[in-house]
């Protein structure tokens, strides 16, 4: 057997063209590492996942023709490749095999629609089973993503059907975790099956959702022979050599590769929408001290502009530690001050606001003045603003609508506060040195909004609102349910309350990169006008 190339690419989505001179790059470099056949992700051409652009006959027919380009390109090597097939008025989602000019169409059968997924929505599911005869390899049950998680799905009866070798296309998602579960399902298969089993995934942030590669190959005794690296492109060959060799021994290190996963999502979110450069609000807490380490590793500090927006309220400490992580990190880092514009609002509304008592509206209007301020800075130098919000805060509703909340991404709003710390902890062990300064872990969390604020004067412990909040939204449970699990009711059913009420302040925010199973975004779709749970309490 010859060897077998796993093209572990990152894509990106509607660059159609882009995609193609990767693909062939990479089918050139698989050629002169001496591969016999190359196996690409799932819908590489179109890049994923395409969402409405599958609603183009012009889209549609712009990958057909790359498709056809692929098949024409001069070549010795066999190219399995992902792309949207179209037959008559159907759509569907499909691996091309290409032998010299022969073309062989596998069509994915089951179609996900649940969390992030909707490709019930545009494709047709597939209805043929087929095992695919090349020269030179055993017989093949290629199948697409989706198609190798469903227990009564293809590989049993591609196996049936003669397959000596399941090939998987996939365009899985990363979520914490993930990879542990990928690895024992494919392991199980192989070994159950007494099967090689090789699965290229995809690599690549798009929009919220960011691709992890770790493309895997198990021997037929389930043993893990090789390995891309993960949230990296990389070309892996696999000989016939190494089906005999070794078991490798995989290792999981969930906050690196949330690490991982942040940067990368940054870097292919600003670079791949026209970005070169960011700006980021940096309080001197422990959120923007995050966001701003991300920052650099993805993009470089001479791309990354640091704000300080003091007001009379803002302890001179935050602003010595906002400035110390700025210089440990040599990046730019500004400081205008708030406090003329806040007074100038005060006066506006004096007449308004006369005889009231300073509250959260006082409060928001320095955030807002915030807001408008990065908003500015981006306008006029084309720097995308990077929001700081973690998942804790836009859970419960606690930050403010055009104001904390602006920004182009939202890189933490799917990592509640307690990881947000370990992941802080995580980079000055990555860098064997304080790049986050001390005290920024020390001090109490604290919006500095109002004298002596701190984010325990509205809010349970982290420890405890995080736990809640996983209960409530990742695993999906009722009130009596976290409640059993040992939380203080009172406390649970005000942050349910708290939750519920937010889904318009969410609606409104930038999208934020996932890492968790369930994160605010496209994969949970709550209605705005939901009065489900006051209506639960009257009964």
């Amino acid at each position: 057997m010859k060897p077998i190339a796993l093209a572990q690419i990152n894509t990106t989505v509607g660059a159609i063209k882009g995609n193609l001179r990767k693909i062939i790059s990479y089918i050139k470099k698989a050629e002169e590492m001496g591969a016999g056949l190359i196996v690409f992700p799932e819908l590489t051409i179109t890049g994923y996942p395409p969402k409405d652009l599958l609603l183009s006959t012009d889209f549609i027919r712009d990958n057909m023709a790359a498709l056809e380009e692929v098949v024409k390109l001069p070549k010795k090597i066999k190219v399995i490749l992902g792309f949207v097939e179209r037959r008559g008025k159907n759509i569907f989602n499909g691996a091309s095999v290409i032998d010299q000019n022969a073309l062989t169409i596998i069509e994915k059968i089951h179609l996900p629609n649940y969390d992030v997924f909707d490709e019930k929505r545009y494709f047709t599911p597939g209805k043929v089973i087929k095992v695919v005869k090349l020269t030179g390899y055993p017989p093949l049950g290629i199948n697409i993503c989706e198609d190798i998680w469903v227990k009564a799905g293809p590989v049993k009866r591609q196996i049936k059907e003669g397959a000596k070798m399941i090939i998987n296309l996939s365009a899985s998602p990363f979520f914490a975790g993930k990879t542990r579960i990928r690895y024992k399902l494919l392991s199980h298969i192989a070994s159950e099956n007494y099967v090689p089993v090789i699965y290229v995934n995809l690599i690549g942030g798009q929009d919220d959702l960011i691709f992890d590669g770790r493309s895997f190959v198990f021997n037929s005794l389930g043993k893990l022979v090789k390995m891309a690296s993960p949230f990296k492109e990389e070309l892996v060959i696999v000989t016939e050599e190494d089906f005999k060799a070794a078991s490798l021994i995989f290792k999981e290190n969930v906050i690196s590769e949330i690490f991982e996963a942040l940067v990368l999502g940054i870097r292919d979110y600003v670079r791949k929408n026209g970005f070169s450069k960011v700006v980021i609000g940096i309080s001197g807490g422990i959120d923007s001290a995050l966001v701003t380490v991300l920052a650099v590793e993805a993009l470089g500090a001479e791309n990354v502009v640091g704000i300080g927006l003091p007001s009379k309220i803002t302890s001179n400490e935050s602003m010595e530690d906002a400035s110390k992580l700025a210089s440990n990190l040599s990046i730019k880092f500004k400081v205008i001050s708030i406090e003329d514009i806040f007074n100038s609002f005060l006066n506006s509304l004096s007449k308004e606001f006369a005889n009231l008592p300073f509250d959260i509206t006082e409060e928001n209007l320095q955030s807002r003045i915030r807001g408008t301020l990065l908003m500015a800075y981006s306008n006029k130098f084309g720097h995308l603003v990077l929001n700081t919000g973690n998942k804790s805060e836009v859970a419960v509703g606690y930050c403010t609508l055009y104001g904390d909340m602006v920004g182009g991404l939202g890189v933490l709003s799917d990592v509640p506060k307690v990881m947000v710390y370990k992941l802080s902890r995580f980079i000055n062990r990555f860098y064997g040195k304080e790049i986050i300064p001390k005290r920024i872990f020390t001090k109490p969390p604290t919006a500095e909004l109002r004298p002596g604020q701190k984010d325990s004067d509205d809010l349970p412990s982290y420890e405890i609102l995080d736990a809640i909040v996983n209960l409530y939204i990742e695993k999906n449970k009722s009130k009596s349910e976290i409640i059993k699990c040992g939380y203080p009711e009172k406390i649970t059913e005000d942050i349910i309350k708290r939750i519920d009420k937010s889904e318009y302040k969410r609606r409104q925010a930038p999208p934020g990169l996932k890492i968790t199973p369930k994160a605010f975004g496209p994969g949970r779709r709550m209605p705005l006008t939901n009065l489900y749970h006051l209506e639960s309490q009257e009964r």
